[in-house]
């Protein structure tokens, strides 16, 4: 897993969000952007963090934060996530694993014993300039934003 460290360069990508929007590294070009990556839609980790965003989104913003959440989930799981949760970012249904891929956050992972690929729970921070400036590898999915706003680990 060539996961994406704090220096390096995000390389372009675009993906589908939830409505079939394409949505493109480039459209943030300027602006400061978090990237969340997590395993799949809707269930009760995922939902703990994204929500926990969603309440923080109003402070993320007014420090100049754009947000975009990036699971392996269709746009229609990801629709019902977003609709129900009222996420107010979007949502990448990324199926094709080109933007998981783009950022190394597919791996092998362990779950109860047993080991498989997936998706690992982690956020990048890009600037500006579209480099990495902080990536959360230990996501605490009930109090994410507060790592993200205070940079705490």
């Amino acid at each position: 897993m060539q996961t994406l460290k704090v220096g390096d360069k995000v390389p372009s990508f675009s993906a589908k969000d939830q409505d079939g929007k394409t949505i493109n590294l480039s459209d943030y070009a300027g602006k400061k952007l978090i990237v969340f990556f997590y395993p799949k839609a809707s269930t009760p980790g995922c939902t703990a963090e994204a929500c926990n965003l969603r309440d923080n989104y109003a402070e993320l913003q007014s420090q100049g934060y754009e947000l975009l959440g990036v699971s392996a989930d269709s746009e229609k799981r990801q629709a019902n996530f977003k609709n129900k949760y009222e996420f107010p970012f979007p949502l990448l249904a990324d199926e094709d694993h080109t933007v998981i891929n783009a950022f190394g956050v597919w791996g092998p992972k362990k779950f109860m014993g047993r080991e498989y690929d997936g998706i690992h729970r982690m956020t990048f921070v890009i600037d500006e300039n579209g480099a990495v400036s902080n990536v959360v590898e230990k996501v605490k999915t009930k109090d994410h934003a507060a790592q993200l706003l205070g940079e705490s680990s």
